[in-house]
């Protein structure tokens, strides 16, 4: 416990600045970003807070596919969008093409990290993996099925609001994946071992979990 909550703690509070610095990169953002960007030019309201806006809306939708939060999805909400208002006060969008690859490239590695260490710490998902989870669970379709409707639908919603869609949201979609793959096992906390009837051997420890969401 006493490493579980300050990863998980630092794991957000990164994970909010790293997705700032896809935002001012201006390469294109991940859908969900993009639906906040949209949202943020319809209403007028700071991309992180309506990024905590979105986190509960979605999290309501968890009620009918009978999912539960843990710690970690309460925290996810309210830690990311602060991070990421945060973020944008002190990173500015830079003047040439090669800074703003750049900075795309760093804060894609840190939100791979980010992630990594939140979903590593073992709190329970994000509201946005635990919405494509319980969709999956209440239908049988797979994961990337309803990864993808979602995730589709709020890309088209964003972009028709103006949100920044481009290369940087295609590298995203082809890269986040991988670099998860290494950042999760990496990162995450082992489960502390059972004590077995003697003769008995252990179970096989359980695979590092992967997101169907980063966020």
């Amino acid at each position: 416990m006493l490493r579980r909550i300050p990863q998980l703690l630092i794991g957000l509070v990164l994970y909010g600045i790293a997705d700032a610095m896809l935002i001012r990169a201006a390469l294109g953002v991940d859908p969900w970003t993009v639906f906040a960007q949209g949202l943020s030019n319809l209403t007028g309201i700071g991309i992180g807070w309506l990024t905590n806006l979105i986190g509960l809306a979605v999290l309501l939708l968890w009620i009918p596919l009978r999912q539960k939060p843990g710690l970690g999805t309460v925290l996810n909400i309210l830690l990311i969008g602060p991070s990421i208002e945060l973020g944008l006060w002190f990173i500015q969008t830079p003047p040439e093409l090669w800074q703003q690859i750049l900075l795309f490239t760093g804060g894609l590695l840190l939100l791979a990290v980010a992630s990594g260490l939140y979903i590593g710490s073992r709190f329970g998902p994000g509201p946005r993996d635990g919405l494509m989870t319980g969709i999956h669970a209440r239908t049988g379709w797979p994961i990337w099925v309803g990864r993808t409707i979602v995730e589709v639908s709020v890309l088209a919603i964003g972009w028709l609001l103006g949100g920044d869609v481009g290369l940087g949201t295609v590298a995203f979609a082809i890269l986040i994946g991988p670099l998860c793959g290494f950042t999760l096992p990496f990162f995450r906390v082992p489960e502390k071992a059972k004590r077995m009837p003697q003769g008995e051997a252990a179970p096989e420890p359980e695979p590092a979990p992967t997101p169907a969401s980063v966020e």
